[in-house]
């Protein structure tokens, strides 16, 4: 789903509120929401969502009130960035002000369980562990708070892939299926460039706009990320260490343009001067709804593993929905969530709708995920990334300390692309200031 773009780029604004708010709440023990809300079943419930996944879920309400009588359902477009903003003030008040339902992403969610343990509701005991086998593997991890209790469901799950300029590999003579690491995609980019003048692909050199979805993606595909599961800091593993070499290397070999300044990657897009773009599922319709003039020139294959024979999967971000704890209406709001995430037909209409990519396991029958895609030159590309989740994907650990993270290791990677700094060395220093600015310890 494109709103996926704007949250990453608003990211630090919210995750700055939880950092200054989210000490106070936790020491005050928690929200203290539990207490304050009831588990009424009937009545009106209100949901906050946004853009084209707000959309999405009032196309189930229809159907839920119908088989849910004495229930009314609000989907309200909070709006992005808007919406992180609004669940952290509520959840460091409290809980006060906050809708039923929230719609939170895999980089907010690991941090509200941290920093406001009872703000969102325990829903294992409101009967979610019977889904828990429902969802695509690595997604449940996400949902379970220190107690082990489920607090939200899956709802959007983006596995990775990488889309590529068919024709231009074809004019270079590439052959897709031989580009099994990006040691081979960076052997065949010189080519690539001579036979096209396009670069393989572009980052905000300057970090401008912290531009880290690719680095935390060849992180990804090692099965690693800034924190380990429990809580340590991994910034400086040798898995980040590969990931930044390889955008280094890429940079040497003159294959990376720089993105930075506003519209400048959907420029180069568009005039045809990157020739891959590394992005999960919800790009499948993005790209053919900002670039219709290329229809037919773009397909997708797994991404090349960070490593030569490594892993070529990767779950890179997701959503899910959650009851907050203050609801008077936690019964149903939570008869809400349980209808439209686990019911494939509900969950293919939201698919439909709104590009929501869904992690119930069950949608992926319907027929529409084995469906060619003329943008794509007929490819089944959702059935390739159904292909790529049948694989599994180790469950990311953003903690509640994500932004810092984000920020030091976008430091770190300018450093490399701008100064030439040494990848092991950049790291090895922002994961030194990351342990210093959170308290954790760093892995060994």
């Amino acid at each position: 789903m494109s709103h996926q773009l704007t949250r990453r780029q608003a990211l630090h604004l919210a995750a700055a509120t939880a950092a200054g708010l989210g000490l106070a709440a936790c020491g005050s023990g928690g929200s203290g929401g539990g207490a304050a809300g009831a588990d009424g079943d009937s009545g009106k419930i209100t949901v906050w969502s946004w853009t084209t996944a707000a959309e999405a879920l009032r196309g189930v309400v229809p159907s839920f009130q119908r088989d849910n009588p004495g229930i009314t359902v609000d989907v309200q477009d909070v709006g992005n960035p808007a919406i992180w903003d609004k669940i952290t003030v509520g959840l460091a008040s409290g809980g006060k002000g906050l809708a039923d339902v929230l719609h939170i992403g895999v980089d907010y969610l690991p941090g509200y369980l941290e920093k406001f343990p009872e703000g969102l509701t325990d829903l294992s005991r409101l009967g979610a562990d019977r889904h828990k086998d429902a969802f695509t593997e690595g997604l449940w991890p996400t949902v379970e708070g220190k107690d082990r209790a489920a607090h939200a469901l899956p709802w959007e799950v983006n596995p990775l892939g990488l889309f590529y300029r068919h024709d231009f590999f074809e004019k270079a003579g590439v052959d897709p299926a031989s580009l099994t690491s990006w040691d081979d995609l960076i052997a065949a980019g010189p080519k690539i460039r001579a036979a096209t003048g396009a670069q393989l692909l572009g980052l905000d050199k300057p970090g401008s706009t912290q531009d880290m979805d690719f680095f935390q993606n060849l992180m990804q595909l090692q099965g690693a990320f800034y924190f380990d599961g429990e809580g340590r800091v991994t910034l400086a593993s040798p898995q980040a260490v590969r990931a930044l070499t390889v955008i280094k290397r890429l940079n040497d070999g003159g294959l990376l343009a720089d993105t930075a300044g506003e519209g400048t990657w959907k420029r180069l897009v568009g005039q045809g001067k990157l020739a891959t773009v590394p992005y999960p599922a919800w790009a499948i319709e993005y790209l053919a709804t900002k670039f219709p003039a290329q229809s037919g020139k773009w397909r997708v294959m797994p991404p090349p593993a960070a490593v030569p024979g490594g892993g070529r999967s990767a779950i890179v971000n997701s959503t899910y929905l959650a009851v907050s704890a203050t609801s008077k209406r936690r019964k149903a709001a939570w008869r809400f969530i349980e209808y439209a995430l686990t019911k494939p037909a509900e969950i293919n209409r939201m698919f439909a709708s709104g590009g929501v990519f869904p992690a119930l396991k069950a949608a992926y029958a319907d027929p529409r995920f084995s469906a060619p895609h003329p943008f794509y030159g007929g490819q089944q590309v959702l059935r390739s990334f159904v292909g790529s989740l049948d694989s599994g994907g180790a469950a990311t650990n953003f903690t509640g300390d994500y932004s810092r993270a984000l920020k030091l290791a976008s430091d770190a990677q300018s450093q490399v692309l701008l100064k030439g700094a040494d990848p092991a060395e950049a790291l090895k220093a922002a994961a030194k200031q990351l342990a210093q600015q959170t308290g954790r310890q760093q892995a060994a």
